[in-house]
Formats: structure tokens, sequence, C-alpha cells
């Protein structure tokens, strides 16, 4: 059996495509402002809990990507492609070296 992504990595990348499509829409589309918006009010006490914004931006962080990167389509694919392609070499040396 050959796996070379775990199930988290996938998730990953699909949460990534996700945000990309919306960040590509025109401002007026509903699905865009639905991900700008943000509630009005105070949280509750305690450890806040993580948005799905929070979370994206540390995944593009992780991956190496801007915002801006979503909108110039072979640069946020090299980039992206990139990545992987790092993650299938070293996981492959992994089960080689066990």
């Amino acid at each position: 059996m050959n796996v070379t992504r775990s199930l988290l990595d996938d998730i990953k990348t699909k949460q990534l495509k996700c945000y990309g499509h919306v960040q590509r829409m025109k401002e007026g589309r509903l699905p865009k402002k639905v991900m700008k918006w943000s509630p009005p009010g105070r949280r509750k006490r305690g450890r806040p809990k993580a948005t799905w914004a929070e979370g994206i931006r540390g995944l593009l962080g992780e991956r190496g990507l801007r915002e801006e990167d979503w909108n110039d389509r072979d640069k946020r694919k090299k980039k992206v492609t990139v990545r992987w392609a790092q993650e299938d070499v070293e996981t492959s040396n992994n089960l080689l070296n066990k």
C-alpha cells in the first residue's frame, strides 16, 4: 500500500481550494460576503475557539502562500505543487528508511 499523503493533508488541501475559489469571486457574490462577515458583539468568556478564517491563515503560512497569490493561478499552482512534491519525497524517504 503506497500512501503518500495523510487524510489531514487532503482536508487542508480541499479547504485551501474552497478558500481560493471564493477569493476569486466578484465582490458582490454572497459566498464572498459570508466569508468576510464577522458577527457583531463579543465572544463568550474563556479561551476563544479558532475560527475557520484563522485556520486558513495558518494553512497559508504553512504552505508559504499569501492572500494575493490566489489571483495569479500559475504562481499559486507552482508554490502548492512544489510543496506537495516535497512532502511526497519526504514521505517516500521515511518509508524507505523504516
